[in-house]
């Protein structure tokens, strides 16, 4: 699809009974947050410490969210997969 990101996505929303998923682009991803449209937040955490990297924050300079866990497991005995509910923290 072309245009623009948020106006797709909220019309796809409208229009689709399937979940949507995005495991794209950061920009993209923080301005569906930013407009409301993202329902859920899927954090995948791997077990490992990057002194050296890992510097960046991945939403750094996004807005601030509220994150109420709605589910968890454990993938392979240290792998964590949590997802969120975000809510634009007020």
């Amino acid at each position: 699809m072309s245009g623009d990101a948020v106006e797709v996505v909220a019309r796809l929303k409208e229009e689709s009974e399937v979940p949507l998923r995005s495991h794209g682009s950061l920009s993209m991803n923080r301005a569906l947050m930013a407009a409301g449209l993202v329902d859920r937040v899927q954090v995948t955490i791997f077990p490992v410490i990057t002194g050296r990297t890992g510097t960046d924050p991945i939403f750094g300079g996004a807005a601030d969210f509220d994150l109420e866990l709605i589910g968890s497991r454990t993938l392979d005995g240290r792998t964590q997969e949590l997802v969120y509910r975000p809510t634009v923290h007020t």
